[in-house]
Order: structure tokens, then sequence, then C-alpha cells
């Protein structure tokens, strides 16, 4: 079990939990908290401390002078970013007591972080849904849009996520990629395997060529035209940017995907451009009905040759 916050759900967001180490060269918790944020202004960050919004775990408002070893752990809220909004809305394609399944748009990170926090799937449907105990059972790239699946009870929680850790759930995506000048259509579909790894503090992943495979992926042809090349795709594993990576190995890297192959410039969002990626379908056995649920995105990827 996670260390429960003191501070409820404020506005769809939940309170930020820091580790402050007992021993060391600042006197006070607030004279390590303006050294371990130090690109914030030293001073709004101690009025918050005499505002009592930085607390203990029994809920105690901290003082600016509490020293060093007093807490191990303190909460508070994030001041929220100045956002740009994502003119996209998330549509919820069902909803009962134990799970919600929305439709994700491009563009829409599936939990707050960096710049995004009230434009983000579980911020917005917290404050849509009145329910502040929901949370993502899995994930998506803000980049990729389809389906999301949250469970709104801590009671249930476990259950669904067990099935995503033991591989209980089959998921589906397409994808769109531009034809390669080599294209041969008979080498599909195939089962694309390769060791992806993480790297602390990169935003793609490495693949290590030599390395026991740790990511799978049936990939199969959906259509192609003299443009471009749509696919369907069936990962057995779930690697951070495991189906772009694939799909970049094979010379079938995905429209407008700013990573892979070649990590491009950051720049601001183009919402007449978004990847082409998009989860398709989620097939599972109710781990608490036993009945056997699939739910379909409604959306499509813009850039799919006409059928």
């Amino acid at each position: 079990m996670g260390m429960p916050s003191p501070l409820p759900v404020r506005d769809g967001v939940g309170a930020t939990r820091l580790h402050v180490p007992l021993t060391g060269a600042w006197p006070t918790v607030a004279a390590y908290m303006v050294e371990r944020f130090f690109h914030l202004d030293p001073e709004r960050l101690l009025v918050r401390f005499d505002r009592g919004e930085i607390v203990a775990r029994d809920g105690r408002p901290l003082s600016r002078d509490t020293p060093l070893g007093a807490e191990e752990f303190v909460w508070y809220y994030r001041e929220p970013p100045v956002e740009k909004k994502i003119p996209f809305a998330e549509e919820i394609l069902h909803q009962d007591e134990h799970l919600v399944v929305v439709d994700k748009p491009h563009f829409l990170p599936t939990t707050p972080g960096g710049k995004y926090l009230q434009n983000s799937a579980l911020v917005r449907l917290r404050n849509r849904l009145g329910n502040p105990d929901l949370t993502p059972i899995h994930r998506l790239d803000r980049a990729t849009a389809g389906l999301l699946m949250f469970s709104a009870r801590p009671a249930t929680r476990g259950a669904y996520q067990l099935l995503f850790e033991d591989r209980r759930v089959e998921k589906v995506y397409e994808a769109v990629s531009a034809r390669p000048a080599d294209w041969d259509p008979s080498r599909f579909p195939l089962v694309y395997r390769n060791r992806i790894e993480k790297l602390r503090g990169q935003v793609c992943v490495q693949v290590d060529e030599d390395g026991e495979p740790n990511s799978e992926t049936l990939i199969e042809v959906i259509a192609a035209d003299d443009r471009v090349v749509h696919t369907l795709l069936r990962p057995h594993s779930g690697k951070m940017h495991q189906l772009r990576v694939h799909l970049a190995a094979l010379g079938l890297g995905i429209l407008h995907d700013g990573f892979y192959p070649v990590l491009q410039p950051e720049r601001p969002d183009d919402f007449t451009r978004p990847l082409q990626l998009l989860a398709r379908e989620l097939r599972f056995t109710d781990p608490l009905s036993g009945q056997e649920r699939t739910f379909t995105t409604r959306r499509s990827l813009q850039e799919a040759p006409a059928r």
C-alpha cells in the first residue's frame, strides 16, 4: 500500500509528496527545499510555509523554521503551471462502479506532469465525474490516441491492474507509416522482437541489439497505397515506446513521430499533424464478473489510406 496523503485531491490533482533527508547541511526543512528547488524564487517558497501550505504526514503545517530531521516526508500542492489548453475532448465509452474506459485524443497526457496539469486525462475525468479515487490502470503516450482504462474504486483496482501485469489483456493498435522505397508486403505478417531499455534522463529508449529480447509485437498490414502503409499491431509486451521503436526498426517509422527513428528538436504542438498511432481495442476477461469484455475506439487515423 502506498503512503496515504494527508491532503485531499484538489481540483482533480493529488498533493505531491517529497522525501526530505533526516541529516545534512541544511538547518531547516525549508532550507533544503530552497536548494532542492533552486529554479524557484526562494521567498515565494518560504511564503508557502508561512501560509501553512507545506504539511507533515499528519497534516500539520510546517513553518519555515522546522528543523531538518523533524519530518522525513512533506506534502504540498503543486502550483499550477500556465497551461496551453489541449483543444480536444476525451470521450467516455464505458462507465460502471469499477471501470471507466475513455477514448483519449492525441496530445492529451494520461496523467499530470511537466507543463500539463489540468490538461491531462486523469484530472479532466476526476473533475468531470467528481471521483477523486479515479486512477489509470495503464497509460498511453501523450502523442497516442485511443483506449484508456481507469479504476473507479480502490477496493477493486488491484484485480484490474493484475490483468495488465500478467499480460491477460489483448491490446490492438493501428499505425500509419510512410511507404518505404523498398516496400515488400510479402514480409508480413511478422513477429518483431528486440531488447528495449529506458535510460534515466533520456527521452528516447535505447535498443540493445545483442541483448535478450524483452519486447515482442505481431505486425500485420491492413492496407497500403503509393504513399503510406497502414498496419495492425498486437504487442505481447508493453515496453515504453515499443510500437514506435519496432516499426522504425523495420523502416516504417510512424508518420509525425518526433522521437523515432531520429529524435527531432522540441517544438510546439502542431495539432494538424498528430502521431499516427491509435490504441484500437482492449479485450479481457473481467476478473470480477468473469464476463468477456471488448472495447473499441471510435477514432481513426487521418493519414490512413482509403479502403
